[in-house]
């Protein structure tokens, strides 16, 4: 297995020359890559006797607290947001175990961290609160006056005899 950058493009090859992974690094995710510290285990599933002897299963660890990439604003942003990603120790967890190549889940460990990182540190939008239209009301009001109608023609009749 072979990783290959050329233009900002990394691309993990396996034995046969088959692209294993491929997606594009930003110079955050290259700088967010170094801070990671990766695990392998082996991998559960199917896969017979292959699978009891290759640790094709990746798991990353990203320290929030001890990142140099983070400001103190972010840190704490991410804390409070990831939360449930969050290990005992401040460890932000990913594990992959999807591609066959341990390479292949690597790169997918990284693209994770990254997207929950970007996630993370994306601020919410404020809805922006609107009032019903005088068309919409009316319409409302001609629904609500119809269902009535409807409902009164089910109840039974009085007779004045």
């Amino acid at each position: 297995m072979t990783a290959d950058v050329t233009n900002n493009v990394v691309q993990f090859m396996d034995h046969d020359g088959l692209a294993a992974a491929e997606f594009k690094l930003s110079l955050t995710m290259i700088e967010l890559t170094k801070e990671i510290i990766f695990r392998t285990a082996r991998s559960g599933g199917k896969g017979g006797q292959n699978v009891n002897k290759v640790e094709t299963m990746v798991e990353g660890y990203f320290s929030i607290r001890d990142s140099a990439l983070l400001t103190d604003d972010e840190k704490g942003l991410l804390e409070t947001k990831l939360a449930s990603r969050i290990n005992a120790d401040g460890f932000l967890q990913v594990r992959s175990q999807v591609h066959r190549t341990q390479l292949g889940n690597k790169a997918e460990v990284i693209r994770k961290m990254h997207a929950l990182i970007e996630s993370g540190l994306k601020k919410q939008k404020r809805r922006i609160a609107t009032k019903p239209s005088a068309a919409s009301k009316e319409r409302r009001m001609g629904q609500k006056k119809r269902q009535s109608e409807v409902k009164a023609g089910r109840r039974r009749v009085r007779g004045d005899d």
